[in-house]
């Protein structure tokens, strides 16, 4: 899963990235409203941690802006505004959510993680295909109960296709959400990370649609 931060403060905004890298997303960051607008309307992203106070277009207008060019991804506001007034108008401006200053990092996390598991239609913290479990809050993976060690690009690469099970996700769209914009993205690493995890979860637990790129569903279907 791959994350935008648009924070203009540079150490809480460093704070930021190695919290969430360390969750085990891919990040990005931004230090003012114009670059985060640029990124946030030319790269994907699972979801998006955007400050208010920006220099250069302020938050709520990069979010306007957003929404207005169709780009739908789940937004986290940061405000050091707490009155009901500022929450009404963050998200009356298409936030889905918002956390007021200052706040916890498993707060932070915990939301995120439930952004994006209801953006693409998951309710559980625990994604499973068969005998495969993943569980988004503690970043354990188990096959028939027994724990898998994956590393950090093999869980971002099964987490994602478990966020979308049963659709198809071609190469483009992994290297899109499993690396951030620095990364050197190479789509045979793909490939790569595919034959890892077949190995370590089966065989059958990712198919390859020929042409189009990858897909994991339950067993039988």
């Amino acid at each position: 899963m791959r994350l935008l931060i648009v924070e203009d403060e540079p150490s809480l905004g460093h704070q930021l990235r190695t919290t969430l890298e360390g969750a085990g997303y891919a990040v990005d960051l931004a230090t003012d409203g114009e670059d985060g607008h640029f990124l946030g309307s030319t790269e994907s992203y699972d979801a998006v941690v955007l400050d208010l106070g920006l220099p250069t277009i302020d938050g709520l207008t990069v979010l306007d802006k957003w929404r207005k060019e169709g780009r739908g991804f789940p937004v986290l506001v940061l405000t050091a505004r707490d009155s009901w007034s500022d929450k009404v108008a963050v998200l009356d401006a298409g936030a889905d959510d918002y956390l007021a200053k200052p706040f916890q990092s498993e707060e932070l996390i915990a939301r995120l993680r439930a952004l994006i598991r209801r953006a693409s239609g998951n309710a559980s913290s625990e994604l499973t295909a068969g005998d495969v479990r993943l569980d988004t809050r503690s970043g354990k993976v188990t096959l028939k109960g027994d724990p898998v060690k994956l590393t950090a690009q093999e869980y971002k690469l099964l987490s994602y296709l478990l966020h979308h099970k049963g659709k198809v996700v071609s190469r483009t769209e992994l290297i899109e959400h499993i690396y951030d914009q620095d990364f050197d993205r190479d789509s045979n690493t793909i490939e790569v990370f595919v034959t890892r995890i077949r190995k370590k979860l089966g065989a059958d637990v990712i198919t390859t649609i020929r042409g189009l790129g990858y897909s994991l569903d339950e067993p039988g279907r």
